[in-house]
């Protein structure tokens, strides 16, 4: 295996958020042996740079995948090898048509995220009520804006349009959310909170062949790491797909290999068995 792909939150964290010691320590090592590391995330870049310093990506030249596939970054020099954003007058479309669901929209630029409410982000998980508009400011390291119109103010390049709502809503309307848009973008679930629209043609296995290509690594030199319906182009793409034990069955079934769960060292254990 010439490069470890992965995801970040319920593959890469554990549920703390927190990047548990074997699988940093494995990560690391694989670089230094001159494998390439690759995270690949429906996260915001800002929102990544935190785990590319951990993994000492800056250092090795791995890396990162960001708005689903929408855009690429070198993380040694900064440098943006691919982006394609939603075209202007289709994230307005988009925008205004959402007004007519329960849910909360999320765009953002390379500095703010901006939503209609800034008050309206609670929503009902099993745990207990939660603050979902400010918990993507926190985990993007976004400032918080509020425009009552985002459809209207919506006029600068996006490479991702984030949708939460509560589960059970969710999953019931994002068929008919995503209907209008079906031919012209592209629409997939990273958790059951969360619907995410990208570009026509975008995802992470695009992405990854963008990547790759330039290294002249082969699809079967390649381990990928999910655990949601958004990792499913990369864990196909690759020679071999490694789905997390914190997956749903689905998301098993597709997988060449069922590793153990983010909480306990599922890639770690995954990579003792494969490099």
């Amino acid at each position: 295996m010439k490069a470890i792909v992965l995801d970040i939150d319920g593959t890469l964290l554990s549920d703390q958020k927190t990047i548990l010691p074997k699988t940093k320590q494995a990560l690391i090592q694989a670089q230094k042996d001159g494998t390439q590391v690759i995270l690949a995330s429906g996260r915001p870049t800002r929102g990544m740079l935190k785990y590319v310093q951990e993994l000492e990506m800056d250092v090795h030249g791995g890396f990162v995948i960001s708005y689903n596939g929408s855009r690429v970054t070198d993380c040694r020099t900064g440098e943006v090898l691919f982006d394609c954003a939603i075209p202007g007058e289709l994230s307005k479309k988009v925008l205004k048509h959402l007004e007519a669901f329960d849910v909360i929209p999320m765009i953002n630029d390379e500095d703010y995220m901006y939503v209609s409410n800034v008050f309206g982000g609670t929503l009902d998980l099993p745990k207990g009520k939660f603050n979902i508009i400010e918990y993507e400011a926190r985990g993007g390291g976004f400032l918080l804006c509020e425009k009552r119109d985002l459809a209207g103010f919506a006029d600068f390049p996006l490479n991702k349009i984030l949708i939460a709502g509560n589960e059970d809503y969710l999953q019931q309307v994002h068929e008919e959310i995503y209907a209008p848009f079906r031919e012209t973008l592209n629409g997939a679930f990273s958790a059951s909170v969360y619907f995410e629209i990208t570009n026509k043609g975008i995802d992470k296995a695009k992405a990854l062949e963008i990547v790759l290509g330039r290294f002249g690594i082969s699809q079967k030199e390649v381990i990928a790491f999910g655990d949601a319906h958004n990792d499913r182009s990369m864990l196909e793409y690759a020679g071999v797909g490694v789905v997390m034990g914190n997956a749903g069955e689905d998301m098993k079934a597709m997988a060449d290999f069922v590793t153990l769960s983010n909480n306990e060292e599922g890639i770690a254990w995954g990579l003792e068995r494969f490099l």
